[in-house]
Parts: structure tokens; sequence; C-alpha cells
């Protein structure tokens, strides 16, 4: 199925949510296996949660900063920065670096993020590093990476515009992604449609159901406060139930 383009405003209504509540109105719309795809499988950094989620399509690219042969060829950049401008946005960067886990230069810097912001850019996934951290948070350049670095090597773009792998999850080019401090989530292509309308009845579920029942029992015996929980999560499955049977109504 191919991406569906969301308008700006989902977009931004999107990006007031955090990644998990995202995932949570994500598992109930998927064909997929929610348990285990989508999602980032092992531990990303995220070097600017002050900043918040991003949300953007997926732009691919790998790199090797070790190898000084892709630094060589002098079209590269050019290149990919064409290819990149030529993308609709938000745009999030996912990077994969062959170099890990011994990562040796940073795609991403200063110069490098200022770039691609002007390009449309909003941040990066990258299972190597970047540098110059702050200079990176001033120019309004998300980044979930593995680590910093102090240099960059010979850190140029490789290839762009096919499936990378970064934290054990496969992304394809286009591919809507969040991302926050917990990890990143990359929706299959054709599940963007219901993922606002799916996340904010999770939502509201939870604060309709499980989280008063929790929380409102001040005074009473515990084991009133456990049937109280149970009773409130038989609801919250079933109005779940009744609002996802409904989708083809949507």
């Amino acid at each position: 199925m191919a991406t569906i383009a969301l308008p700006h405003s989902v977009l931004l209504e999107l990006k007031r949510w955090n990644t998990p509540t995202i995932y949570n109105g994500w598992e109930q719309i998927t064909a997929h296996n929610a348990a285990a795809d989508a999602f980032n499988l092992e531990e990303t950094r995220d070097f600017m949660p002050q900043m918040g989620p991003m949300v953007g399509y997926a732009v691919t690219v790998v790199c090797e900063p070790s190898n000084p042969a892709h630094k060589k060829n002098a079209n590269a950049w050019p290149e990919y920065r064409r290819y990149v401008a030529g993308l609709p946005g938000p745009k999030i960067v996912i990077v994969q670096d062959l170099d890990q886990p011994r990562t040796v230069g940073a795609f991403w810097g200063e110069v490098n993020s200022n770039i691609h912001r002007a390009l449309g850019c909003v941040g990066t996934i990258t299972d190597g590093a970047i540098r110059d951290v702050d200079e990176m948070t001033n120019a309004g350049f998300k980044a979930l990476a593995r680590r910093l670095c102090v240099g960059h090597a010979c850190s140029a773009p490789a290839r762009w515009g096919a499936e990378v792998e970064v934290f054990g999850r496969k992304i394809q080019p286009g591919q809507l992604i969040h991302a926050d401090k917990h990890g990143f989530l990359a929706i299959p292509p054709g599940e963007e449609k219901h993922l606002l309308e799916a996340a904010r009845f999770m939502d509201r579920n939870e604060c309709q159901t499980v989280i008063p029942a929790a929380r409102g029992g001040a005074g009473k015996p515990l084991l009133e406060i456990c049937d109280d929980i149970a009773a409130a999560g038989e609801k919250f499955r079933a109005n779940a139930k009744q609002q996802f049977s409904r989708r083809g109504e949507w």
C-alpha cells in the first residue's frame, strides 16, 4: 500500500501526543503484529527531549564515515541534497551508519542540521553519532541517535532513497514517523489515515475508565479498589471493541 499524505493540520495534532499514545491508537487499527512491528527494537537516545515529539516522512540515507571513498565523490552531497529538496515534508532523515556499533564520525552537526532544516527536514533518527548538540538544538533540528561524537571523519551520503535499518527496525522511504524520548514508530504504508482519531479515542478511553478507577479510590478498602479497576478494565476493552468494530464507517 502507498503512504497516505496527511493534511498538515493532522500532523500538527499528532505532534501534540507522545509516541506511546500514538502507538496505542495505531495498534487498534493496524493489520500488523503490533506487539513487535513498527517501533525500534534497540534503545535510542533523544538528545533534544525538550523539543517534544517530531512527526514527518522518512528520507533514507546510508553513511560510512570510516570509508574515505565516499567523501571522494564530489557529486554525492549536491545530488543527495537535491533529492531531499524534491520530497514532500515535513521530513525526518533516517540514517543508517554502516560503522556502528563502533562509530568513528558524526553525520550530523551544526552545518548539516541547518542545511537540512532549510530543505524542510525537522530532525533525524540515526544509529550512528551526532555532534554540536547545542547548535543542532538551536537550529530546531531534533535528533535521536546512538551516541555523541567529537569528529565527522569521512561522513558523506553513500546511497539514499532505499530501505534502511536502524535500531533493529527496517524503514522505507516515505513512511510516516513519530518519535520522541521513548523511541520511534514507523507507520506501515496505508495505515496513516485514522491514526489521529484512534490515538485520541484510546487516550480518552483511558481517562474515562481505568485511570479514574485507580485514582478515585481514596479511603476505599484496597480490595474494593481492585474490583473497581477490574470493572473499569472491562469497560475500557468494551469501548475499544465497539469503537474499532466501526472502522469502516469512519
